[in-house]
């Protein structure tokens, strides 16, 4: 198992440095290690373009800025922390998965947008992708807590991957549910914690709700909805449906956290295992343990 973390900082400062008609050719170059990531989608990907429309730092603004946030990101270490959080923790799914193989995995640390409110006030200046097995990308601005959080949020995302890999639970997007991606993020957050504590452990747009009722009794009946194109709003929330074209259904944002967290935990504290150990288990299960339901 080796992983690799994209050095991105020489390469968004040659972005950010350069003249700007070669901006766009010098990002394509420095996002190329992640094109696999994109393996599924029909057709050539535009990585510039995908990482325009999601959010990551701009081409034709704001560069002094960006310029002096790559400067934060390497004051505070954030390559070596992220590799060393992710090494540290597939060995720690490793140990308590009997036969779980880890493979190699690709991590692309990038600026966000920080003149889109969306990204900064919403998505709280972080977002991360994790579910296509090889690869991680973090986009971020860092701020403190951002900072203090980058190995709670590298190893999420690892919990992602490695749930989702050959051998592990299959994700099918048309008939994949609401309930599997919503306690996929609940593992992966009380994996997070029980790493780095309930402080850092928490996506942060989730805290908000985590004891909000209402929001959790209103998630719980969209968990067999299936398709992933309907999920953003019931993991997201409504702004982040609006912003990507779907239809909201009356949640504020992450609250597909907030439940997810409460129904692992729910289920951990009745079952005894830790999130390691519960790295692929069912979600039906899960779900239906942390309801009282009977099993499916």
């Amino acid at each position: 198992m080796t992983i690799t973390v994209v050095d991105t900082r020489t390469g968004m400062e040659g972005v950010l440095r350069a003249p700007a008609a070669d901006r766009r050719a010098l990002l394509e170059e420095m996002l190329e290690p992640s094109r696999g990531m994109y393996r599924y989608h029909p057709g050539e990907v535009d990585l510039a373009d995908v990482h325009l429309r999601g959010m990551g730092f701009p081409l034709d603004r704001d560069g002094e800025r960006c310029l002096a946030a790559v400067g934060e990101l390497a004051r505070a270490d954030a390559w070596n922390r992220i590799g060393a959080a992710m090494e540290g923790a597939a060995a720690e799914l490793a140990g308590a998965v009997p036969g779980l193989e880890v493979h190699d995995i690709t991590v692309l640390l990038t600026l966000g947008d920080p003149g889109d409110a969306h990204f900064t006030d919403t998505a709280l200046g972080v977002t991360g992708f994790g579910g296509i097995p090889g690869y991680v990308a973090i986009t971020l601005w860092p701020s403190p807590e951002n900072l203090e959080r980058l190995e709670s949020t590298a190893v999420h995302e690892l919990h992602h991957n490695l749930r989702w890999a050959p051998g592990g639970v299959v994700w099918n997007p048309a008939t994949v549910t609401v309930g599997e991606h919503i306690v996929g993020e609940g593992l992966a957050d009380a994996f997070a914690r029980q790493l780095y504590g309930d402080r850092l452990g928490h996506t942060r747009i989730g805290v908000p709700h985590l004891h909000d009722d209402a929001v959790f009794a209103k998630v719980v009946t969209g968990l067999e909805v299936t398709g992933m194109e309907n999920f953003t709003a019931w993991v997201h929330g409504d702004e982040s449906a609006r912003r990507f074209g779907t239809a909201p259904v009356g949640l504020p944002a992450g609250a597909g956290y907030a439940a997810g967290t409460r129904l692992v935990d729910a289920y951990l504290a009745a079952t005894g295992r830790t999130a390691a150990q519960a790295l692929r288990d069912d979600h039906a299960l899960i779900i239906d343990t942390a309801l009282g339901r009977t099993a499916r």
